[in-house]
């Protein structure tokens, strides 16, 4: 068998032109956090809208990967993202200059839909721009570097921008990314599609969003509001529409989702680890940042500071895993890179309720750059699993396995240490203190800081308690990742070379 064609130099100049879109979709995830306050001001929103005004992006985003992933494959992968981009930048004129709360809501809608075109159709069309398993996992790896920019950037640049001008210029800089997306990806990008051209089933479409954005929305509302009937059902009625529409895949000649690729070992497991990657990412991070701000007393900005090395850590890992992977094999650095991220999680043992902050730093530098060869790895081979005619589902996958374990991260890690610092604080509560007060200091240690400023032994002890649960959860994720580690090992034995 011949050997794959080599990409040229438009290939590689065309991955920089990919790298773009990521950028700007994991920096709109976090760039609203700073303007929360001044918007607030402006516009004035209820709790639910404001709520909806931070959720509706990521929601949407989640909710349709996996239809934005076929759809690219029915219509071409290129001309999605073009329609993306021009969808992605006028929203973003319209979220800038919103005079209500209502319109802010809807252009962050309108961003979510037309963010969930990008990941799909970037990480397909590096699917069928590099053909050769090296290059295509030094691609990924420059992919994946996007969103670690991305997401290190968005506090900065939030920060920065509204230290000058209004909350509306957080959305301002997506128009000219997405516009230099448009000219340069019309000129370099080649155009991919499947052989299959009959219309998109419209019928799994409406179950792939309902389901996954009933079972996210109900797991956001398990990790803020609690057990609950709303919750509750929300998964239940996501869980119905799943099995729906998975069993509409088996008749349809097309289908949304090829069962055949489960049928690898290396698929599964690179699914499972993407989820459990993700889980103990987005649980481990939303400890940190009450840690640093409500713990240690740091500004958010200041905070957000702190989170870079991380976020730089992912981005070096990156640019060494190709290397690391042809010298050691594909298996051999997954697993390397689990049990280091184990270690650090096991560091963030030695941290408590007066720091160091340097040592939860340092633990995180050493989890983000011992986990990022392996969300590269298991992204290569997810994608590199499935046919190129079906690059764009197979990477939708990736992307929602990824979703998904990130809202059951915050829902389920969020909520252990929720209970854990009831559990501490209920005793602590003293007999004298407001009911009000003694209720928010007994939920919630932003509730502690409100009420019990005046009590300094109680707020202190508000602090270990939030703590103690930080330090469970880096505990289970110490085991679970060295587990998973033992898992990556045995079933990626005999299916992806050492």
């Amino acid at each position: 068998m011949s050997a794959p064609p080599r990409a040229g130099t438009r290939e590689w100049v065309g991955l920089a032109v990919l790298a773009l879109p990521c950028l700007i979709y994991a920096m709109d995830l976090t760039v609203l956090n700073f303007a929360v306050p001044a918007l607030t001001r402006d516009l004035k929103p209820t709790a639910s809208q404001l709520l909806w005004i931070m959720d509706i992006y990521g929601f949407l985003i989640a909710g349709l990967l996996v239809t934005m992933g076929t759809l690219g494959d029915r219509i071409g992968r290129r001309r999605l993202l073009m329609i993306g981009a021009t969808l992605f930048a006028g929203a973003s004129l319209l979220a800038a200059f919103s005079q209500s709360a209502g319109q802010l809501i809807a252009a962050r809608a309108v961003l979510g839909v037309a963010g969930a075109t990008l990941a799909p159709s970037t990480l397909s069309l590096i699917r069928n721009m590099f053909l050769d398993e090296g290059e295509r996992r030094t691609a990924i790896a420059v992919w994946i570097a996007g969103f670690s920019a991305g997401t290190a950037a968005g506090p900065v640049v939030g920060g920065v921008l509204l230290e000058h001008f209004w909350w509306g210029s957080v959305f301002l800089v997506n128009v000219p990314a997405m516009g230099l997306l448009i000219v340069l990806g019309l000129w370099l990008l080649p155009e991919y599609r499947s052989d299959h051209t009959e219309s998109i089933d419209l019928a799994s479409a409406a179950l792939s969003i309902g389901a996954v954005l009933s079972i996210i929305f109900g797991i956001k509302e398990f990790a803020t509001a609690g057990a609950g009937l709303l919750p509750f059902a929300a998964v239940a009625l996501g869980t119905l529409l799943a099995f729906v529409f998975l069993r509409r895949q088996r008749h349809l000649a097309h289908p949304f989702v090829d069962f055949t690729l489960f049928d690898t070992h290396g698929f599964r497991a690179a699914l499972l680890v993407n989820v459990a990657g993700a889980f103990f990412i987005a649980g481990i991070y939303l400890f940190m940042a009450q840690y640093l701000q409500l713990v240690i007393g740091l500004t958010p900005f200041v905070a957000a500071m702190w989170s870079l090395p991380s976020a730089l850590a992912f981005i070096v890992g990156s640019g060494v895993v190709p290397v690391l992977a042809h010298r050691w094999g594909v298996r051999r650095l997954m697993v390397a890179g689990l049990l280091i991220a184990s270690v650090g999680f096991a560091m963030i043992l030695g941290v408590h309720a007066n720091g160091p902050v340097l040592l939860l730093v340092s633990a995180l530098v050493v989890f983000s750059f011992g986990f990022t060869p392996v969300a590269s790895l298991t992204t290569d081979l997810v994608v590199g699993a499935a046919p190129p005619a079906r690059a764009g589902a197979a990477a939708a996958l990736s992307e929602t396995a990824f979703e998904f374990g990130g809202a059951l991260g915050i829902a389920l890690l969020g909520s252990l240490g929720a209970a854990i610092y009831r559990s501490r604080m209920a005793p602590l509560l003293p007999a004298g203190l407001d009911e009000a007060a003694a209720r928010a200091t007994g939920a919630t240690l932003g509730g502690a800081v409100e009420s019990a400023s005046g009590a300094p032994a109680l707020l202190e002890a508000a602090k270990t308690a939030f703590t103690s649960g930080m330090l469970t959860a880096a505990g289970i994720g110490c085991v679970c990742l060295l587990l998973l580690a033992v898992y990556v090992h045995r079933a990626l034995r005999e299916n992806v070379p050492e």
